[in-house]
């Protein structure tokens, strides 16, 4: 492991003793929501081997996680809340985890285990943040923060049947729908992990049912699509509205029993391996849902602090130690899912490694049902560095503390105006209890107070985002995209947007840089700035690939923009390939 010595990983690889040790799997899917399932009460929706699931593992009913996708994958890899980790918002570099970060599978993979990731990382699709450098020896993902965003290889965009992966690094042509290659890649890695007799962890991340909704399962489109979803449907809608609301609803049903599906392919893999036992299956959502539809008795959608917004059932099969049936409502988060794991497996947390999380397990095996009170915090923004008091929500036990002030909505005028609720006698949040509860809104908001300092504090310049790393052995080839691009002007991922990447260097090198135009456009004149090189470059009429230019670039780290001027209008490029000779 990159943080501690090998005879100190050694060390805990021996301390997992001669006892089998469980095999992992974690399923998570995209934008789901917490009712989204059978079994959580949605009678329209089709789960049925979850709802199966549900019934022969055991079952975390309060399970708390971010309310956007990127700093939940940051919480979970890691046991420690994202805004430690430099992972702070979903796109424009700020889905970029710090490289220092120990992630689940290097734990795992010191401790003996083979790991693959198969899906959606969101984390940094350049080295040295791609899954491939943090831990995960067998990796097929997409770039970026799902299919159909300007990070998709050239040719493929926005394509969920027979998309362009990235495997291993390379960019690779798939046959198939997305959500069923990935469960393929992973059953494939799950069989060769135990004909190899290696304990495995395979963490399988679907992009689906976040959007686009274009590209769904045909057959199960066309059996949705003639449901009436309007009794899921939280708003009230005009006729034209609700008609494009149902349909919406059918794509992304489609895309939730298909994930269901494949659930179900996957325990039959797990049988006809005879590994069942002995294997941890863990199914949850990343945030909540994508639309205003059922939430159970909560309020919420994506992106909210409110309780719809950031729970999620968690579901813990393991036949071995979790008795079918064993629930705990205890208040337990993303941040507990690395310790709890780890704890598991019998890998030990070196000393001196600071977790924010803790194991939940012995609430799921019956060795101990006690749970000590915690506070835990939940807060989400966009750009760099997050406001005190911004749309955030801090639990303790049954209370709620919360600003819901709006993602993306980066200011307010005045004090907060802070709201307080009992979710234990009002889990929908309807009355707030602020003025009649004053100690435990003091004591909340001292607990929401401290907990950012030290979040915040957590090393020099801690909201700073990390940089690329170009020319090594590890990527000669850097695809550099508007996802990890540092906003300049414009809508992010706009026609007419600008931006730049901060790289790093670790030797100068010479380079053929190429500019990516997405559309069709008259001629135009690109000036690319790097470091002290300003150079300029002429684009031919409707030319998308092949504006290649060389350059020599230095040691260290650098700046890079370009701005193409088309038709008197100033653009950056939809793509910057560089590559090392």
């Amino acid at each position: 492991m990159k943080k501690f010595t090998f005879a100190l990983c050694m060390l805990w690889a021996c301390s997992v003793h001669a006892a089998k040790r469980p095999n992992v799997i974690v399923i998570m899917s995209d934008d789901q929501g917490v009712g989204d399932y059978g079994f959580m009460g949605n009678s329209i929706i089709r789960t049925p081997e979850l709802d199966a699931m549900s019934k022969r593992s055991g079952l975390l009913s309060r399970f708390y996680v971010s309310p956007v996708c990127a700093p939940t994958r940051a919480c979970l890899m890691t046991g420690r809340y994202n805004y430690r980790t430099r992972c702070i918002d979903t796109y424009i570099g700020r889905a970029m985890m710090d490289t220092a970060e120990v992630t689940l599978a290097e734990f795992l993979g010191d401790a003996g285990y083979k790991t693959g990731i198969y899906g959606k990382w969101h984390m940094g699709d350049n080295y040295p943040l791609r899954a491939m450098d943090q831990g995960f020896q067998d990796s097929l993902v997409h770039r970026g923060g799902g299919i159909g965003q300007p990070s998709d290889p050239i040719g493929a965009e926005g394509k969920y049947t027979d998309p362009v992966l990235i495997r291993n690094g390379r960019e690779t042509p798939m046959k198939g729908y997305c959500t069923d290659i990935y469960f393929d890649a992973a059953m494939e890695f799950i069989e060769r992990s135990s004909k190899a007799e290696k304990n495995f962890f395979a963490y399988i991340a679907t992009n689906a049912p976040h959007g686009p909704f274009h590209d769904v399962p045909k057959a199960l489109y066309e059996e949705y699509s003639k449901v009436d979803f309007s009794p899921i449907i939280i708003n009230k809608l005009k006729p034209a509205r609700l008609k494009q609301e149902n349909d919406k609803l059918a794509r992304i049903s489609a895309m939730i029993t298909n994930i269901d599906e494949n659930v179900g392919r996957l325990f039959r893999k797990l049988d006809a391996l005879d590994v069942s036992e002995d294997t941890i299956v863990i199914y949850l959502n990343d945030n909540g849902p994508n639309s205003r539809r059922y939430v159970g008795n909560m309020r919420g959608v994506k992106a909210g602090v409110d309780d719809g917004g950031i729970r999620t059932p968690l579901i813990f099969h393991w036949p071995a130690k979790v008795k079918a049936g064993m629930k705990s409502d205890h208040l337990c988060a993303h941040i507990d899912m690395l310790p709890s794991i780890l704890d598991a497996c019998g890998v030990k947390i070196p000393k001196g490694h600071k977790l924010d999380g803790r194991s939940f397990l012995p609430l799921l095996t019956g060795k101990s049902s006690r749970w000590p009170t915690r506070q835990v915090v939940f807060q989400t923004h966009r750009g760099n560095v997050p406001r005190i008091y911004h749309h955030f929500a801090i639990h303790e036990d049954h209370w709620k503390l919360v600003h819901p002030s709006g993602f993306g909505r980066e200011s307010f005028d005045g004090e907060p105006n802070l709201e307080l609720y009992n979710l234990k006698n009002d889990p929908r949040q309807q009355k707030n209890v602020a003025s009649l509860q004053p100690k435990v809104l003091k004591r909340l908001k001292a607990g929401y107070k401290a907990w950012f300092k030290d979040v915040s504090s957590t090393r020099p310049d801690n909201y700073a985002p990390p940089r690329i790393v170009i020319g090594t052995v590890h990527e000669k080839r850097s695809v550099l995209t508007r996802q990890d691009w540092r906003h300049a002007e414009g809508a992010p991922w706009s026609r007419n947007s600008q931006g730049f990447w901060l790289l790093e260097a670790p030797e100068a090198g010479r380079y053929d840089l190429e500019l990516l135009i997405k559309e069709d456009r008259p001629a135009g004149r690109a000036t690319i700035e790097v470091g002290n090189l300003e150079i300029s470059l002429g684009i031919p009429a409707g030319k998308k690939r092949g504006n290649i230019v060389p350059v020599k670039l230095p040691a260290g780290k650098m700046k890079l923009e370009v701005k193409i001027v088309f038709d008197g209008k100033e653009s950056g490029p939809h793509q910057v390939i560089l590559t090392r000779r």
